[in-house]
């Protein structure tokens, strides 16, 4: 008779999922060998092959697709009954996966989290921060943060964090007192500028916007850089001008090692959204942290 293990068959969706042994792994906190254990194990008691393997990729064989699909909805169901457990407790108890870009992970989060995992001690939190655009549901993750122009209609969003935030730019004193001071957003052009490269490789224009007129800039200079980081330190080392977020560049505005630039241009968009599924069934730990950002004030009043 035939009797695969549980664990088994949820290592499977989830490595068909990711496409990936590593990536299912580090979703589901265990080894990628163990994952792969776990597959060989079961493909000797079905006796067929369920997934291919190369160096490259991970897919599904035609008899892992039907059974794939057809267990999908089943663990959905096993997962929404032991969740459905919660409610007998005075708090709710599970693993949370929250998939937010570093800048909501560095600048928004930590006083929302510290303030969540305190008021619920049974919730483990596991906070994956990436600036590149995935399916997080599709990757394993209950829910994540982005800004509008990133989120899908069907899903449903919450404000968490400020209502608004802004890109500014600004220059170390040294640099301005060397090169000048730029008047107009299409100066930089012959400036010296610091710029970000996504992780996908794109590497984003600047955009300035004054009463209704958008300039876009696409600057060059020394340095472009994944890490805001190495970004802000290349400006206070006098480097060429930065463009970031305002949380990033607030603490040397504030000391004076870097100087504000083009300010009047500086563009204001829509803080970041918590976004999760339209389902029936929503996980509790999710629905709870859903619920403290609703009510405990902790997304910021509009500015």
């Amino acid at each position: 008779m035939i009797d695969p293990d549980l664990s088994d068959l949820s290592a499977l969706v989830a490595v068909a999922q990711t496409r990936s042994f590593r990536a299912a792994a580090t979703l589901r906190g265990v080894s990628a060998s163990s994952l792969s254990e776990a597959i060989r194990r079961l493909e000797a008691r079905l006796g067929v092959r369920l997934l291919n393997r190369t160096t490259r990729s991970v897919t599904p064989t035609e008899a892992g697709n039907l059974l794939i699909e057809r267990l999908t909805p089943a663990l959905s169901e096993i997962a929404g009954a032991l969740d459905s457990m919660n409610s007998f407790r005075d708090s709710p108890t599970g693993t949370l996966k929250l998939n937010v870009p570093t800048i909501v992970a560095q600048r928004i989060l930590p006083p929302i989290i510290n303030a969540f995992l305190a008021a619920h001690p049974g919730i483990k939190l596991e906070i994956s921060a990436s600036d590149t655009f995935i399916d997080v549901l599709a990757a394993g993750f209950d829910a994540g943060i982005r800004y509008d122009e990133s989120i899908e209609r069907d899903m449903i969003a919450i404000p968490i964090g400020p209502r608004t935030q802004r890109f500014v730019a600004a220059a170390a004193p040294s640099y301005l007192s060397k090169h000048g001071v730029p008047a107009h957003p299409r100066d930089l052009v012959n400036h010296a500028c610091i710029r970000h490269r996504f992780t996908s490789g794109y590497v984003p224009h600047w955009e300035f916007e004054r009463n209704g007129q958008l300039i876009k800039i696409t600057p060059k200079g020394p340095l472009i850089a994944s890490t805001a980081e190495l970004q802000l330190e290349a400006a206070i080392a006098g480097l060429g001008v930065v463009y970031s977020f305002e949380e990033f560049l607030g603490n040397p505005l504030a000391s004076g090692e870097l100087v504000p630039v083009l300010a009047p241009w500086w563009q204001t968009f829509t803080g970041p959204r918590l976004y999760y599924p339209s389902r029936k069934h929503v996980p509790a730990p999710l629905r709870a942290f859903v619920d403290f950002i609703k009510n405990s004030g902790k997304a910021a009043p509009a500015q």
